[in-house]
């Protein structure tokens, strides 16, 4: 089937690059403009409802008509000299505040995006008090948005905003700032804008950088970009269009997590094909480009569709997630990687064929066979002492997995630099308020039943309730309550005295004040706690819960994939342990780096589980390439250690400059301002490098040359010639000739006598002939 698919590809080669073009462009403006309204900003709405902060917002949406605003951001206003907040100030703040309620904020239509395609913006602020400092220094006023806080048009209407009220208050001698939700987005964006361009340019120059080292050709080099944009684009408009479909929401990373996966896989799987076709161009110079792109898009084919079913088996697992920010997270993944894999069997085989020969242009590598390189002595050497290699890899893989002892969880969200304007405005709130008051926590209490029979709530039924949470440590200030219309609802706001983003504030929420809560509650009455502090508590048992469930059923799948590709029980079982050493080994490294050296609280709670589907699933594409590279070499004559040594001296190049950029890919992200980002690109780029100069071209090849063809038990395929797959075709190179035509010279033989057997027969006359009339014949079949 997939023979039938790329042969039909590079015969149509033309229809196929312009229909994957228009489908891109389309899918790209539509998923751009499109991508803010399926995403979800609040992180507490991807919790179940039987958590009890999401038993809060649901009282709160139904009995208050609101819920909590993730675009609030607090301003603070003192007097330009520095004086105290008079009365009079007061007053002026007051009138200014309500001139800008009044004032409506108009969109920018941008001139590049279809008017239908664009969501308007445009509306009036709403600005109420909010406190004021004990010492009079200043008045805080709470500033909401409406819209998704991460999209650009509503953080420049948040601009708009800001310039506005920053002239009018400076009209009066009184100056303004602002802090806490889009503030400190806009504020970190601007911060980081510069330094996430040249990070870009630089990821993009180090893609280009190693694809002209690896084949000494502009269009080479190019090229793959070029496609994998088109494809990124056309991706995430697919993803865009599933959650529009099938209503579901993304998270705010989701997007970037996106991009660096679309571009790493990408170029990864062009890689393979590249690397490949040089090969078979090498093989058979008379041949036609499209008859050799078709052959090579077929024999690689099946290597790349089983690593991408491999990564879309390992996340389709966060389908039984109880935490919805996982749960979406694996679609959009899927997603991605079925559009990655179409094209990849499509449109990356259509261009081969039409460029051709000239895809490697100016090089002339495409003459003669190159010298025995680096991967050429790798591969001797581990096929020859297997054991020393595979004590080495293990040792190194074990000591670094060590580091994973003593893992601890974070789940801070201080997502920005400490110098910018929101945060020095944060810093001058805290050194006069509770740490907390601007960001309130809330008791939601409502009455049992069906609306039929509720008890009625009143002030002095919660008496109890305000005084007790007064007395918990750790809660700094308690409102006064407020009751919904029907008083079958009421809402106590209270104020931490400790950071809410710490440890400590989970602590108290979860530990102390749930407990008065729920004991303290008028009877006939439920009551639950909402805010920060206790959305990540409950985000912390879910996590938790979801590391116990997924993480097995992730492993079983991928088993199972590799069981069907690889026809064998025991090559699957050393690939998930050698998998398994490298997940560890990365968690280790991670908690070493970060939780260690840099005395973070800890890692972010989302590191493990990500880190395990991106590296496992990502990492197992190398080790399926060379796993299917190794069993196509050992179905010639031959040992299995000369096997092995073919596998990784032709392999090695495509894994290594593929790792390569997938690792540079993710560790683009460290420039993130958010430090959970951060940790997954960073982490997740160093098992990806572990995965690829590691386990694939070291560890698996050397197990492989110890077990030999018992690797493939209980199948007998790999004996015998034919191929790894029955027949459609082996290495480009030809089999080991028969003794009688090892003494013809050849490059091989004059560089090292094992090669020379091996390969420098091909240069007999009659062996070349063989060889010529069993490579057409592979090509008909």
């Amino acid at each position: 089937m997939l023979r039938s698919l790329t042969a039909c590809t590079t015969r149509h080669s033309w229809k196929f690059i312009l229909l994957w073009s228009v489908v891109g462009m389309v899918l790209t403006i539509f998923g751009q403009s499109k991508l803010y309204s399926v995403t979800e900003p609040d992180v507490g709405n991807f919790l179940p409802k039987s958590y009890d902060s999401a038993a809060a917002l649901h009282i709160a949406e139904d009995e208050f008509g609101a819920k909590p605003d993730g675009n609030a951001v607090t301003m603070l206003v003192a007097r330009e000299d520095g004086r105290k907040i008079a009365a009079a100030d007061g007053a002026r703040i007051d009138k200014i505040a309500a001139g800008l309620g009044k004032h409506r904020l108009v969109m920018e239509k941008p001139e590049d995006t279809p008017s239908f395609l664009v969501t308007d913006h445009s509306q009036r602020p709403v600005l109420r008090p909010l406190a004021d400092a004990p010492d009079k220094s200043f008045r805080l006023l709470s500033v909401s948005l409406k819209g998704n806080k991460n999209d650009p048009a509503l953080q420049d209407l948040f601009r708009d905003f800001r310039e506005h009220a920053q002239k009018e208050f400076d009209r009066a001698d009184l100056r303004s700032g602002f802090t806490g939700g889009l503030a400190d987005l806009v504020d970190t964006a601007d911060d980081q804008e510069d330094t996430e361009m040249l990070v870009g340019i630089l990821t993009m120059g180090l893609i280009i950088l190693l694809n002209v080292l690896a084949f000494r050709s502009v269009l080479a080099a190019l090229l793959p970009l070029l496609a994998v944009t088109i494809i990124g684009g056309a991706a995430t408009g697919a993803v865009v269009g599933a959650a529009m479909l099938f209503d579901f929401k993304l998270d705010p990373s989701t997007p970037s997590l996106i991009t660096v996966v679309l571009l790493g896989i990408g170029i990864d799987y062009f890689l393979f094909l590249l690397f490949r076709f040089r090969e078979l161009l090498r093989a058979d110079p008379a041949a036609r480009p499209r008859d050799v792109a078709a052959e090579c898009a077929g024999r690689v084919g099946a290597a790349i569709a089983s690593a991408a079913l491999t990564i879309v088996a390992a996340f389709a697992t966060l389908g039984i997630a109880s935490f919805g920010q996982f749960k979406v997270l694996g679609p959009a993944i899927a997603v991605c990687v079925l559009v990655m894999l179409v094209a990849s069997l499509t449109f990356m085989p259509a261009l081969l064929a039409v460029s051709g020969r000239k895809m490697f242009w100016p090089s002339r590598s495409l003459r003669k066979e190159p010298r025995p390189g680096m991967s050429a002595r790798l591969g001797e050497r581990v096929a020859r002492r297997p054991f020393l290699f595979v004590a080495a890899s293990v040792g190194l893989l074990v000591a670094l997995s060590a580091g994973a002892l003593g893992m601890k969880m974070d789940y801070g969200t201080d997502a920005g630099p400490d110098d910018t304007p929101a945060a020095v405005t944060a810093k001058e709130i805290s050194k006069a308020l509770p740490g907390g008051v601007d960001s309130p926590h809330t008791v939601y209490v409502a009455a049992d039943g069906d609306g039929v029979k509720k008890v009625t709530i009143d002030r002095a039924g919660l008496e109890g309730l305000t005084k007790d949470l007064k007395a918990v440590k750790g809660v700094g200030r308690v409102a006064q309550p407020v009751l919904n219309k029907e008083h079958t609802a009421a809402k106590v706001d209270f104020y931490l005295s400790v950071d809410v983003q710490s440890q400590r504030a989970r602590d108290v929420v979860s530990d102390e004040v749930r407990p008065v809560v729920a004991k303290a509650a008028p009877p006939g009455t439920e009551a639950h706690v909402s805010g920060q502090a206790a959305i990540f508590s409950d985000i912390s048992e879910a996590v938790s819960k979801d590391l116990k469930v997924v993480f097995p059923v992730a492993a079983a799948l991928i088993a199972l994939i590799l069981v069907a590709l690889l026809r064998s029980l025991l090559a699957p079982l050393v690939l998930m342990l050698a998998i398994g050493l490298g997940f560890t080994a990365t968690l280790g490294s991670g908690v070493l780096v970060f939780q260690h050296l840099l005395d973070r609280p800890g890692v972010s709670f989302t590191l493990p589980l990500v880190l395990f589907l991106f590296v496992v699933a990502l990492g197992t594409d190398y080790n399926i390439l060379i796993s299917d590279r190794i069993r196509e070499e050992m179905g010639r004559p031959g040992s299995a250690r000369q096997a092995v040594a073919a596998a990784v001296r032709h392999t090695a190049p495509a894994i290594v400059t593929a790792g390569v950029v997938l690792a540079g890919s993710f560790a683009s992200l460290a420039v993130n301002p958010s430090p959970a980002t951060q940790e997954i690109g960073l982490v997740t780029a160093l098992g990806i490098g572990l995965s690829s100069l590691v386990l694939s071209i070291v560890l698996v090849p050397a197990v492989v040359a110890m077990l030999g063809r018992a690797t493939w038990w209980p199948s007998r395929s790999g004996r015998g010639s034919g191929g790894a797959h029955g027949g459609r075709g082996g290495s480009a190179h030809p089999a080991p000739a028969p003794a009688q035509y090892a003494a013809y010279p050849g490059p091989y033989q004059q560089q090292d006598p094992h090669y020379g057997q091996q390969y420098g027969s091909q240069y007999g006359p009659q062996y070349g002939s063989q060889y010529g009339s069993d490579h057409d014949a592979q090509l008909r079949r």
